[in-house]
């Protein structure tokens, strides 16, 4: 039997832009997706802490080094720049797989700095 797991999480990482015109999705910097294994065009759950939005998009990765974290289309109405959020990705594990399961987690700081990366 597969069940649904947290694979990944940006933890309070800042809206630093919001494109209307825009296909959707959300862009993130290529680098913090790297640092949780999260793929280009993963499907995501997004958490915003300043208005309780909670919505579902893909992941379009974004220039390195940039910490960009865009919200694009339809999703540029939940959130604005400077809005915390929470990205999460999942995954499917066979029961053989849980026990050795661990998520990878990135808390921001004020700046789209990484300033925590650990396994859960």
């Amino acid at each position: 039997m597969l069940s649904f797991f947290l694979k990944a999480k940006l933890h309070r990482i800042t809206v630093t832009s919001a494109e209307l015109n825009y296909q959707g999705s959300m862009t993130i910097d290529e680098d913090f997706m790297d640092a949780v294994g999260m793929l280009p065009y993963e499907k995501i759950l997004v958490a915003n802490l300043a208005n309780g939005e909670r919505f579902e998009t893909y992941a379009i990765p974004g220039k390195r080094g940039s910490r960009v974290c865009c919200l694009n289309g339809a999703t540029a109405y939940k959130g604005a720049p400077g809005d915390k959020v929470i990205v999460f990705s999942f995954c499917m594990l066979e029961n053989s797989e849980i026990p050795l399961h661990k998520p990878k987690v990135a808390v921001f700081g004020d700046d789209n700095e990484i300033i925590r990366l650990s396994a859960v």
